[in-house]
């Protein structure tokens, strides 16, 4: 058409009876509250389904005449101020958790995380690492805890994924138009828009920021896309996980940085710091900067601004954590150097990590924190041993490396249809006891037949998605309408009774979505059987940079296009948080078969297991605590140092298991039409899992163990000037000059065998000058004998200082009678203890005997 088209938008009216449909749009509690969502949906539910359910696009486009209808509707308003009144006495609750006994004290925990997944209208996250921060801000807003988290606002989150007809993954990016997304600008108190700065080389970068309504948490997002700065500073915080490495290190500049001015700038004074993973580290340096600049030397500023972080990482390998260049870091960082009062060496070492010359995040957030955690227990000990030259003289099983495994927000993640069973079999205000394992064992009054037609209702909704999600993707790849009835026969949504196995997470090498095809012949008798068919549903994305990742893709398209399983494996397209919460509600078992132990925790299982789908997982993650015999299936990992053998013999467990097992079990159907077994193990799922997987016991044990201690030492290392940080950096820094010269011998005669009853008397005398007994803990360890792997459990018994002896030797002792006959193991040790030191190990010292 000829002629030069230009834009406008025509936004529509909302009636004065329905205004706080805006409050309703602008805040992520609908992220889990259904009836909020449902509102929407029911004005025009195929405009809520075109803008991918984004209340705020979704207000700018509705017709005026419905929303004009809807306030005339007595229904519709019925339905409006029921979900308003919910929606008041939630933000009107009383926060359950505190930091501190005094109800004065201005608690406030800091959550930097350069991702966050709560729901697809805000599209700043790409995969596990941003749904589990959304769900820590979801049930820190339940819990009431004084929070607020900071992150980036980008154009381009994760990208849109199709999947041609030979496999090929495309990667879609297209730009976020942040007025339809649940945020807003935030404004200095003159109504100007609130602008920061943050130094980069040779210039100053602006950042806009913006504010994230969760409930009653907000999420502060920085955006450099602002007219202030150059095209290129403009791009920083534009793509997720985008550009070079140059990009990446300016990414997490503003990120942490920018974060913690961000919050200044607010009046924002958090007394606890949380950096989840890497990403956020550099807000260790600015605090210290801000530190410094308050009159602290170096050290004091570092030692004030560890006490209170919480570093929480989520790689269980060492190539998986961010690391710079040394000429790159130093080109963005020799001026803080400067400031400091210090050689740019001394900030490099910050990121020095096992002798490489690079500058490594984990290694600064290590040494800018004093709490420090995975996110399982098997992730605990893999960290402990990848950042075991944290603490060079430490055992990794007693370095600070703790663990709190992963949970999920149940509130999202649970559907809807268990809701009416819930309040009548377990009562109503379940909803405030997800940790009460009393209140689950309530699932065993269900009757199987109601708990069934939950599960089946569940998984009709899957296939209805299925149908729309493939027939497009069939569509564009010009499939016939014959094929596609063909492919999606299995997923009938009037007659769901195919044994149903999803897999859906990111395609990385590790995962081993393909793994299911190690001997084809033997899966095609396990799958292809008219009489128990079995539908496998794949679905997820492989970074567009990760090419063995895409190369599982194409493999599980070829697969699914043979014949024998076209109808049997379903490949599907655009893997998201809509599909991913039908799969996980939908299926009837969860396959998860990583290579041990590079699963980190994983939570899709936990999201199934909660909507009482059956997990069939590697004993890895999460799973490797939450599996104990009767409520799903386990793959025990193999120790084979050849990969292809261990493959092997995995998927040799995983056939028997589904061909002796599962398969069998499921179509095990009764006269009501289904398994009494499989139900039966479908209840003990949800029953055991639910109240453990859950973000609020997560969410409280990162208070009870990190939040408070942490907000403690703060209260302690803040008054007076920071006296604390500058008595123990100066502790620190003597100890640390005379730690090599400590020397310990025995003079007791060692006993090879005592009568029951009996005591022992144990000397050591300890060369330390000029080291006091006060800057030392002499201890015994006895206990059971140790294991071939060194294990065992020994209690501490602590020397107490004699006196010295000629020579100026310190003369140690203890008496000890051995509470148990056999055979015993002792050792002593001897470490740096002062009563200001978080951890007792934190300076990585110790001396063996």
């Amino acid at each position: 058409m000829p002629g030069t088209p230009f834009s406008l938008e025509v936004v529509p009216h909302v009636p004065q009876r329905l205004e706080r449909l805006h409050e309703l749009a602008n805040d992520l509690w609908y992220s889990w509250d259904h009836p909020t969502r449902t509102l929407f949906a029911r004005l025009d539910p195929k405009l809520w389904r075109k803008v991918r359910h984004r209340p705020k696009a979704f207000l700018k486009r509705v017709p005026q005449e419905l929303l004009d209808a809807a306030a005339a509707d007595g229904v519709f308003l019925n339905a409006y101020h029921r979900v308003l009144s919910a929606f008041d006495t939630y933000h009107a609750q009383q926060g359950r958790v505190r930091l501190s006994e005094d109800a004065g004290a201005p608690d406030l925990v800091a959550y930097f995380c350069a991702e966050f997944g709560l729901h697809e209208s805000l599209p700043i996250y790409s995969g596990g690492l941003g749904i589990l921060a959304g769900d820590h801000c979801k049930a820190a807003s339940d819990l009431g805890l004084p929070f607020v988290a900071v992150g980036l606002l980008y154009r381009q989150g994760y990208f849109f994924q199709t999947i041609d007809a030979h496999g090929n993954q495309h990667a879609l990016y297209s730009d976020s138009d942040f007025d339809d997304m649940p945020v807003t600008p935030i404004a200095r108190d003159d109504g100007s828009p609130l602008r920061l700065a943050v130094p980069m080389p040779g210039r100053d970068v602006w950042l806009g920021v913006w504010e994230a309504r969760v409930g009653r948490v907000r999420i502060l997002l920085l955006d450099t896309d602002l007219p202030e700065n150059a095209a290129a500073d403009r791009d920083i915080a534009h793509r997720l996980y985008g550009g070079d490495r140059q990009t990446r290190l300016e990414q997490e500049i503003v990120l942490g940085v920018g974060g913690v001015r961000a919050l200044a700038a607010l009046g924002l004074k958090p007394t606890v710091w949380h950096i989840n993973e890497g990403h956020a580290a550099f807000l260790v340096l600015e605090r210290v900067r801000m530190l410094v600049a308050d009159g602290l030397d170096f050290g004091a500023a570092l030692e004030a601004a560890a006490v209170n972080t919480v570093f929480t990482t989520h790689t269980p390998v060492p190539a998986g954590h961010d690391h710079f260049q040394e000429d790159m870091f130093r080109r963005y960082f020799d001026d803080w150097a400067r400031q400091f009062g210090v050689e740019p060496g001394q900030l490099l070492a910050l990121g020095r990590s096992d002798g490489s010359p690079e500058f490594n995040m984990t290694a600064l957030a290590i040494r800018g924190s004093r709490f420090q955690n995975g996110v399982s227990a098997t992730h605990g000990r893999v960290s402990s041993r990848i950042c075991a030259g944290m603490w060079p003289q430490i055992d990794p099983r007693d370095n600070p490396v703790q663990h709190v495994t992963n949970g999920v927000h149940v509130p999202t993640f649970l559907s809807p249809v268990w809701h009416t069973l819930f309040d009548r079999f377990l009562g109503f205000g379940w909803e405030r006891r997800l940790t009460d394992p009393e209140c689950w064992r309530c699932v065993e009054d269900i009757p199987d037949q109601q708990f069934w037609a939950a599960r089946q209702a569940l998984k009709s909704q899957l296939f209805h998605l299925l149908r729309d999600r493939v027939a497009a993707q069939h569509t564009r790849n010009h499939a016939s309408a014959a094929h596609l009835e063909r492919v999606l026969a299995l997923a009938d949504p009037a007659n769901p009774r195919a044994l149903t196995i999803g897999f859906g997470r990111r395609f990385a090498t590790y995962k081993r979505a393909t793994l299911l095809f190690e001997n084809l012949d033997w899966l095609r008798d396990i799958v292809c059987n008219a009489q128990r068919p079995v539908l496998f549903v794949f679905a997820g994305k492989a970074h567009p940079a990760d090419h063995p990742g895409q190369d599982l893709i194409r493999r599980v398209a070829e697969v699914a296009r043979m014949r024998e399983f076209e109808d049997r494996i379903l490949l599907v397209e655009g893997y998201d948080l809509r599909l991913g919460r039908r799969m996980v509600t939908g299926v009837d078992v969860w396959l998860n078969n990583p290579i041990y132990p590079l699963e980190a925790s994983g939570t899709s299982g936990m999201k199934a297991a909660l909507n009482g789908v059956v997990n069939l997982s590697v004993l890895d993650g999460w799973w490797a605590e939450g599996y104990d015999g009767s409520n799903g299936w386990a793959i025990e990992p193999v120790a084979d140092p050849d990969p292809a053998a261990r493959d092997r013999e995995e998927a040799r467990a995983l056939y028997e298991i589904l061909q002796d097992a599962v398969v069998p079990m499921f179509y095990e159907v009764g006269p009501l039409g289904f398994s009494p077994r499989w139900v039966a193990m479908s209840k003990r799922s949800m029953i055991s899992l639910l109240p453990r997987f859950n973000t609020e016991r997560m969410l409280g044990e990162y208070v009870d163990r990190f939040y408070r201690p942490a907000a403690a030492q703060w209260a302690r290392f803040a008054r007076d000037g920071h006296a604390a940080a500058r008595e123990l950096t100066a502790w620190k820094q003597r100890v640390g000059a005379h730690w090599p010269a400590v020397r310990a011998r025995r003079l007791d005669r060692a006993a090879a065998r005592i009568r029951f009853g009996e005591s022992l008397r144990f000397e050591l005398a300890v060369a330390a000058d000029p080291l006091e007994p006060a800057d030392l803990r002499v201890e015994l360890l006895l206990g059971e004998r140790s294991t071939d792997d060194g294990t065992g459990d020994h209690a501490r018994h602590e020397l107490r200082w004699q006196g010295r002896l000629d020579g100026g030797e310190h003369l140690y002792a203890i008496d000890v009678q051995p509470g148990a006959c056999g055979k015993i193991d002792y050792r002593f040790r001897v470490y740096p203890h002062h009563a200001l030191l978080t951890h007792p190990y934190e300076m990585g010292m110790m001396l063996w005997l």
